[in-house]
């Protein structure tokens, strides 16, 4: 991985000063359902938990309101609830509707936007301590709580069992509303999107009488509670409630073997690190590689295609990050997986008259997974957007990229092309709520900065270039022939405004295509008080 690159563009959460007051434990809470968990030496730990309730005198605030990924945004809340048990989200939100206060929900503390770090939200339910990954006998599923991080799923799937999910590349990610939006990563193109092999979902949700209940949705087709589990294959978090338990199980999958439930990690890891200094591309260069990218994927992005496995991200920096990168890897296990990679970089090379360098390393899967730990170094303001591509970029688009890539500008900025499609495509795009299903490339644009100072020039960079290399659809990825929207986990609130949206195409179509309706029928069932709500939540029906 591009450790200098990311240190600049990934952001997580700022340090924050501390205060001093008392800890509170909000009394009469329910404790850990369960077995009592044992300490080292044989002796019990005791009680679970119990619901904490943490307020602005309280220690722990600053580091509480201060886990969010984008130093851009504080959130100054009444009450943090720290919870341990679906019981106690159901109590923490009795509680805070009860006192009248807009909620919010932490997992792992990645949302791009300030959705839980908004000055109207009261309430913040964290639900970091909720961590459990297990199988479940019963449901024949595999069982991880939102406050797991995507690191401790993948260790704890693997180490026991030998499987894992096709979910994100950060190991600090929360499953939480990873999840929720159709998380994708490394294995996407060989086993989907993360949503496809979610079997059922525990959500707590508020029913007409403003109480708050729990209730579980599967994906069986007699489940009365089925759309529920449907609009949490990509809906996006914060629409219809808290999920306190996500099970996973493939689709098809059968018997009751775990280790044949879910899909086989593999075995290794071969990975090729690929850069071309700036000082070296010209706008013929550039534009070659780029066009080279975007037709290798065209031709290769079948659900058969050898190449399923293969992972690649495409940084492509502004020249004050000194380079372009192209981190790309495949499952080691493949017979001639070296050969696979060398004939990829080799494509998107060709012609360009320029040598790139080339870093090859082959290690375990595990430990090359967990590897991933990207220290932003305190560049943690950052403003991103995205879009999927459904063909190559155009002769404009890339004479855009190039035009703001290539100046000589302070803003460290970023266009970031994943590999997408294969088996991601095979699925129909109303079988799950993630709708984006003809791709080929999927794109994070992102700026990221240190300083406050900078905000508008960076925030300005990154509206500006999104603007014009989609001015063929009114500055956004509008689904048609060429692009197919963007994606809800990567959040945009310059897509709901008129000034950065000129397509006539609502926000909402971007993200959702024409499910939408369906998730707006959800919203109306199971949270018809709008509880749960955010600058991009699905809105309740007219």
């Amino acid at each position: 991985m591009n450790e200098y690159t990311r240190r600049r563009f990934l952001g997580s959460a700022a340090a924050v000063g501390s205060v001093t007051a008392v800890a509170t434990v909000v009394p009469d809470a329910p404790t850990a359902e369960g077995a009592v968990p044992r300490a080292a030496g044989g002796g019990a730990c005791g009680p679970a938990t119990g619901l904490v309730q943490v307020d602005r005198t309280d220690r722990r605030y600053p580091d509480l309101v201060g886990r969010g990924f984008n130093g851009r945004f504080r959130g100054k809340p009444d009450t943090v609830y720290v919870v341990h048990t679906a019981d106690q989200v159901v109590d923490a939100v009795d509680r805070a509707l009860k006192a009248g206060r807009r909620i919010a929900v932490r997992s792992g503390g990645h949302c791009f936007e300030g959705f839980v770090d908004d000055p109207a939200v009261q309430a913040v339910i964290d639900m970091s301590e909720m961590r459990e990954v297990c199988y479940d006998p019963a449901k024949r599923a595999f069982a991880v709580e939102p406050g797991a991080t995507l690191g401790e799923a993948y260790r704890t799937l693997y180490l026991d069992w030998g499987v894992t999910i096709p979910a994100g590349v950060c190991p600090q990610v929360g499953v939480g509303g990873h999840v929720l939006g159709g998380g994708y990563g490394p294995l996407s193109r060989r086993d989907g999107v993360v949503a496809d092999h979610l079997y059922a979902v525990e959500v707590v949700v508020v029913d007409a009488s403003r109480r708050a209940r729990k209730v579980v949705a599967t994906r069986n087709e007699g489940d009365p509670n089925r759309e529920l589990w449907w609009a949490h294959t990509g809906g996006g978090g914060g629409n219809f409630g808290i999920v306190t338990r996500y099970w996973f199980r493939s689709p098809g999958a059968g018997g009751t073997d775990p280790s044949a439930l879910l899909p086989k990690a593999p075995e290794s890891t071969v990975r090729h690190i690929v850069t071309w200094d700036w000082s070296a591309l010209t706008e013929e260069a550039f534009t070659r590689i780029i066009d080279n990218h975007g037709a290798w994927h065209e031709r290769n992005s079948e659900a058969d295609t050898p190449y399923a496995s293969l992972h690649s991200v495409f940084y492509l920096n502004s020249r004050a990050a000194g380079n372009i990168l192209l981190d790309t890897q495949i499952d080691g296990g493949l017979d001639g997986a070296e050969d696979l990679l060398n004939d990829f970089v080799a494509a998107i090379n060709e012609g360009t008259g320029v040598e790139p360098a080339v870093q090859r390393s082959t290690e375990p899967w595990l430990k090359g997974t967990l590897a991933n730990k990207f220290d932003t170094g305190g560049f943690d303001r950052t403003k991103s957007k995205g879009a999927y591509l459904r063909k190559r970029w155009t002769a404009d688009q890339t004479a855009t990229l190039y035009r703001y890539l290539s100046a000589d500008s302070q803003v460290w900025g970023e266009v970031s092309l994943y590999s997408y499609g294969a088996k991601v495509n095979s699925v129909p795009e109303t079988a799950t709520a993630t709708a984006q299903r003809d791709s080929v490339i999927k794109v994070w644009m992102s700026a990221t900065w240190m300083d406050p100072a900078q905000d508008d020039a960076n925030v300005a960079w990154i509206r500006e270039i999104y603007r014009d290399v989609f001015a063929g659809t009114g500055g956004v990825p509008v689904p048609g022939d060429h692009t197919e929207g963007t994606f809800i986990n990567y959040p945009d609130v310059d897509l709901a405004d008129p000034e950065w949206n000129t397509s006539g195409v609502p926000w909402h179509t971007l993200y959702y295509k024409g499910n939408y309706p369906r998730l707006q029928r959800v919203k109306a069932r199971w949270d018809p008080h709008n509880v749960f709500r955010h600058a991009l939540s699905v809105r309740l029906p007219d």
